[in-house]
């Protein structure tokens, strides 16, 4: 099973362009990191700059509009995810449990949908995804 978590952290909403974790925040990450990967279970990890430096598109009426960041509205912002191959809901848990955040900040932890989940009338809407996603594995090697 892959899940991904999600980090949220509080007040990131509205950070400024530019804006960089504490070097002392990261150390302690890399060895969570370096954990997960030893364990054999990181699949992927990103962090992301602020949205002030992002845009959203919404779909509103049928047309696009961009909206560029920060967001008024926005209450919490993804600040980066891992993704990792596990057994469990459970062991999902544990590993984000043993994360180093700090008290502004929250992992979200969600199943990612396998294309065998599906029912067969959206797997069949859905066809071509596994090669997509075959192709995708090819072309840089994940």
């Amino acid at each position: 099973m892959r899940f991904m978590m999600i980090m949220i952290p509080k007040g990131y909403e509205q950070a400024s362009p530019g804006t960089m974790p504490d070097a002392k925040a990261v150390e302690g990450m890399m060895k969570y990191n370096e954990a997960l990967q030893k364990a054999g279970v990181l699949l992927a990890l990103d962090g992301l700059h602020p949205p002030s430096m992002g845009a959203r598109v919404s779909f509103a009426g049928g047309k696009p509009k961009v909206t560029d960041g920060p967001y008024a509205e926005a209450k919490e912002v993804v600040g980066g995810y891992w993704m990792i191959q596990v057994k469990s809901k459970e062991e999902a848990i544990q590993w984000a449990m043993r994360c180093p955040g700090g008290e502004n900040e929250i992992i979200e932890i969600r199943q990612v949908q396998e294309f065998a989940d599906f029912p067969p009338d959206v797997q069949e809407a859905a066809a071509k995804f596994p090669e997509m996603q075959a192709q995708h594995a090819r072309q840089t090697g994940k």
